[in-house]
């Protein structure tokens, strides 16, 4: 339709510390306004309603009419890997009971919609410690988790990065990874070559070369249009460099193409998030 919702994420000088309820905007691209959706009233009084605490570096996405929230940490829980679920008729959120192999919780992970299931890929996992570069999925009519034994070679660890579905191919670009595999030794790499998941075979395909690329990157905004990738922004420690490019990915041809946009465009940020609201694209914060 023509709304867009926020759900959390991180803003400098704000609270991580104090367990609060997560604050859920909605914008209405129509009037362009924004509207802020009161605290959530527990049900029985002294009982903690059932909404996700405040985070950043989680996922979300809408299947029918439910928001999937996943993931995520602040900084004094550390981070979750319980699901919720946001009803955007009733405003109601939900812990739906899940079953199989769940994720560790992680934040920093992509997710991504096949129909009515959704990928997690990637992430920074707390418990172990280091990147991730599993792939698990989340059957939302059983409400089944799935660890994927994915064949061919595996997308590198990484946290940050997109993962964007075009048909049945996920497309996963950037992020921060390390040099020495998926320990974190301050070793930063930023890999800026396309890596593409078969989910029906459930394969790493072996890509070709690109002749023109972006520079990698972590914390960008990715989305699908018209079966092409499109990318902007994001952030490199390495160059010490934000960027506010625009860059368009063609699946069939394998090749990168950038993007000069008429107008004055945004200023350099990482972390904000890109919606698609009929042909236009609606961009919201960044740092």
């Amino acid at each position: 339709g023509h709304r867009g919702y926020s759900l959390g994420g991180y803003c400098s000088g704000e609270d991580y510390e104090t367990l609060r309820q997560i604050d859920v905007h909605i914008f209405n691209a129509v009037s362009l306004r924004w509207t802020k959706l009161p605290p959530v009233r527990p049900a029985i009084r002294g009982q903690a309603p059932v909404v996700p605490y405040m985070r950043y570096g989680h996922s979300t996405v809408l299947i029918d009419d439910m928001v999937f929230l996943w993931g995520g940490r602040n900084d004094t829980e550390g981070a979750c890997n319980v699901l919720y679920a946001f009803d955007v008729n009733t405003h109601k959120w939900s812990t739906p009971r899940v079953s199989g192999t769940v994720p560790g919780a992680r934040d920093g992970h992509s997710a991504c919609v096949l129909g009515k299931t959704m990928y997690i890929f990637g992430g920074y996992e707390q418990l172990a410690d280091c990147f991730s570069n599993d792939i698990h999925k989340l059957d939302t009519s059983t409400m089944t988790w799935t660890l994927i034994c994915t064949k061919g070679n595996p997308a590198r660890w990484r946290d940050f990065h997109s993962a964007t579905m075009l048909g049945s191919h996920m497309y996963v670009f950037g992020g921060r990874a390390d040099r020495f595999g998926p320990f974190h030794s301050n070793n930063e790499i930023y890999c800026n070559r396309i890596r593409v998941f078969d989910t029906r075979t459930e394969a790493w395909l072996d890509c070709p070369p690109t002749p023109v690329l972006p520079e990698g990157r972590r914390s960008h905004s990715a989305f699908g249009y018209n079966g092409e990738l499109y990318i902007f922004g994001g952030y490199n420690a390495r160059l010490n460099r934000h960027f506010h490019d625009l860059w368009k990915f063609n699946p069939v041809s394998f090749t990168w193409k950038k993007i000069e946009p008429k107008g004055k465009g945004p200023c350099p940020r990482r972390r904000q998030c890109c919606c698609i609201v009929g042909d236009k694209i609606v961009l919201f914060g960044g740092t």
